[in-house]
Parts: C-alpha cells; structure tokens; sequence
C-alpha cells in the first residue's frame, strides 16, 4: 500500500476548507445531487408484497403457511403404522432447500412420534419412504386438496410438473391407502 504524500500542512489546509465548507452547509454542489426521480426508492413494500415471484425468470419458491392445514394433517393416522396420536412431517425433498426454512405446509404427512424420529434420524429421506415402498408427496396431495378445496385442474397440472420420487426397480411403489380418503 503506498503511503500518503499530503504533508502536514496540505492535510491541515484540507481540514481547515473542510470546516468552511460544513459551517457553511455545502457539503454537496449541485452536481452530485441526484434528479428527485432517482432518490425515489425502487419499489414500496406494498409494491414488493404484490410482486409474484414465481412468475419471474428465476423463481422464487413459494412456502405456504397453513396452521389449520397442520392441525388437519395431525389429526390422521401414520401413514406407515396407522397409529395416533401423529406429528406433521414436512417432507424435506419436495422443494429446494432455503436457509432456515422448511418447505411448504402443504407437503407435510401424518407420523406418528416413533416414526417421525426415525425419519429423522434416517440420512436420506427419499431413501428411508422407498424402503419402507411408500409415496408420501401422494398422500399430501391428497391431505392438501382435502384441506384446501380448490380447482383440482390447476393443482394436478402443478403436481404433474414436479418430478416423482424414482423408486428402485425390486420395490414396487405402495401408495399407502391413506385413512383420509375414506372421509370423502
């Protein structure tokens, strides 16, 4: 780093205009002023609240809230054992990861405690529902829609989109037949 060639008194005379010019209030000429169209901000929070990010060329993934949806899913049995009182689980692969976000309420499934710790405990999720030979994004579908009543056309063609879970070959995929569906 090259050091400064200001001498003493050059860096007094720079202090000495800079008071002169701060007691004067002339920090800033004309010049270095914005036009009042560019000091105005970008966009408002209202404007960025109604601003879909999904529509955008690099998407933002939607994670939808829902505590009544949780409850509802909570409300059924296990979907590997049948047991209850259930946990909702959120299944993890259904969206890209975000720092310190779970994905969306509307991919969550019923498990009961022992299941949901197992689950837990598992490395690989995916893994842990193919050797159990279980398609859990079926089953929260199935809860979502039950939940929330909605167009069955949009909500299909958005699953479609999604890429399914590749089972291995020697296992079958057994959607389990969920309690729920016996409510319709």
């Amino acid at each position: 780093m090259a050091k400064s060639k200001l001498t003493p008194v050059d860096g007094d005379k720079v202090r000495a205009a800079f008071q002169v010019r701060l007691a004067r209030g002339q920090m800033t000429t004309e010049a270095d002023t914005a036009s009042d169209e560019l000091q105005q901000p970008i966009a408002t929070t209202e404007i960025r609240s109604r601003i879909d990010k999904s529509a955008l060329t690099l998407p933002e993934t939607k994670r939808q809230r829902d505590r009544q949806h949780l409850r509802f899913v909570a409300s059924h049995p296990c979907l590997v054992c049948g047991r209850e009182p259930c946990d909702p689980h959120h299944l993890r692969f259904a969206q890209p990861r975000g720092l310190g976000q779970k994905v969306s309420d509307e991919f969550t499934v019923p498990l009961c405690r022992a299941h949901h710790r197992e689950l837990h405990r598992a490395s690989k999720e995916v893994n842990w529902w193919t050797s159990l030979g279980i398609d859990p994004m079926v089953s929260a579908q199935s809860l979502w829609l039950l939940s929330h009543p909605r167009s069955l056309q949009t909500r299909s063609a958005e699953m479609t989109a999604r890429k399914p879970i590749k089972f291995p070959r020697q296992c079958s995929a057994r959607v389990a037949k969920p309690f729920f569906l016996a409510l319709r």
